[in-house]
């Protein structure tokens, strides 16, 4: 994801009420999420925030759904601003 995206996402997602996870991490994980949380002084969910925040910032710029919303402008629809939750869904199809 596009730094500017990933910073506005970010922001986006840190004032939006955090909603609880259950995930299973191997034993490795586990004691390396701990060693982490140690040693910076943050909790074991933050760094694993973190680590999702550091992946999704990693993926390919062209993989980024959000980023196929700015060709429809150029479909020639004219219902784009009352319609673009539905073909956002569209594009994921």
């Amino acid at each position: 994801m596009h730094v500017t995206l990933y910073y506005i996402w970010s922001f986006t997602v840190k004032k939006l009420k955090k909603i609880p996870v259950q995930i299973y991490l191997d034993p490795e994980q586990q004691r390396m999420i701990s060693l982490l949380s140690k040693t910076s002084g943050k909790s074991k969910a933050a760094i694993i925030r973190s680590c999702i925040y550091n992946f999704i910032a990693s993926l390919p710029l062209e993989n980024d759904p959000a980023l196929n919303i700015m060709d429809l402008g150029a479909s020639g629809k004219k219902d784009i601003a009352e319609k673009h939750d539905d073909y956002l869904v569209s594009l994921e199809k």
